[in-house]
């Protein structure tokens, strides 16, 4: 965990986001999915979920401020219907 969040840290972050929600869905679409695709779709939930959850150093307030977590949201809710 870094020590302070630059903006430039925050907007990294949560770019980096759409490629855990890119992959939960394309595992989704799947008209079959095995174990092994289930425990990424969860391990990639998890880590949406922790993102989501990051503070600043007062381990109080949340980093985030004007992101639109409508997609993280979307394949959060999706992905747990399939593990």
């Amino acid at each position: 965990m870094l020590e302070t969040y630059t903006e430039e840290n925050i907007a990294f972050i949560f770019s980096q986001s759409t490629l855990n929600v890119n992959l939960i869905n394309t595992l989704c679409a799947l008209e079959s999915i095995t174990d092994i695709q289930k425990d990424k779709i969860k391990r990639n939930v998890e880590h949406l979920e922790a993102v989501k959850e990051f503070k600043k150093l007062d381990n109080t307030t949340s980093i985030w401020t004007t992101e639109d977590f409508t997609a993280i949201d979307a394949a959060i809710t999706l992905g747990k219907t399939k593990y």
